[in-house]
């Protein structure tokens, strides 16, 4: 009897898919796909990257029809994540700058603070809350940094999701502005959510509210999101009676019809 030599390139072509459809998918594209022209081929197949997204929990089944890109898909899915940072107060003012400041300036407050209420998200225990004069603060996200490369955001225009949560004083009137921009490479304003400012009356609910848009078919050339909220109170009351904001997210997923 000869001893046959074999390699992993004789194995069949779906165990082949199975073995390599383990491996990260930077690994996939940056390395094995290298390898030959057979694992280039197997790499490129649409049954790898839907099994990938099925072993991650991507894949639903009545998605087949609306997704034409698999790889895409896993891609946008594998990186979904808040780019917002420190949403929630947790890091005091870590990460935000603050554009405006006045009044008593901004303050951060656990939840449900003076005359107010809890949150529908056990999760979230804080929030900034604004002052007689005008608070805005603002983060400024590079796409390219949290792995969202140029060619993916000009080609696939992936929806970009906005959310953010306010909330008032029982005791005391505010106001409630948000602002978030799409900016190309130049800081060009591509696209604009800036809907009109929420003015809430004194002796109201307290409860806690959601603002949400989704970016969809913006111009190519897209780099930089821009995200800004705040506020303050419409009576004037020294102290921290303005507009109370938290749990603010922005995420970028796959468009599927």
């Amino acid at each position: 009897c000869r001893s046959v030599m074999t390699t992993i390139c004789d194995l069949p072509e779906d165990v082949l898919v199975e073995l390599l459809s383990l491996l990260p998918a930077q690994e996939l594209i940056r390395t094995c796909r290298l390898v030959c022209t057979q694992w280039r081929y197997v790499v490129d197949l649409t049954t790898l990257w839907k099994r990938k997204c099925q072993r991650e929990g991507f894949y639903v089944q009545n998605l087949d029809r609306s997704i034409s890109d698999w790889k895409i898909f896993y891609m946008l899915c594998n990186l979904k994540r808040n780019l917002i940072k420190n949403p929630c107060a947790e890091e005091n003012f870590q990460h935000w700058k603050l554009d405006n400041n006045d009044g008593d300036k901004w303050k951060i407050e656990a939840l449900p603070g003076p005359h107010g209420k809890g949150m529908p998200d056990p999760e979230v225990h804080k929030y900034f809350v604004t002052s007689y004069g005008p608070c805005f603060k603002s983060q400024l996200i590079t796409l390219q940094k949290e792995g969202y490369w140029n060619q993916l955001m000009d080609e696939k225009r992936p929806e970009i999701v906005v959310k953010d949560w306010y909330a008032a004083r029982f005791d005391c009137g505010c106001r409630y502005e948000l602002t978030v921009r799409l900016l190309s490479e130049d800081y060009i304003v591509l696209e604009e959510f800036c809907p009109e400012p929420v003015v809430i009356e004194q002796w109201n609910d307290a409860m806690w509210r959601e603002i949400s848009h989704t970016f969809q078919n913006y111009p190519a050339g897209v780099r930089y999101i821009w995200f800004q909220h705040g506020g303050q109170d419409t009576q004037f009351w020294a102290g921290w009676y303005g507009i109370r904001v938290t749990n603010s997210s922005i995420t970028i997923g796959p468009l599927t019809l």
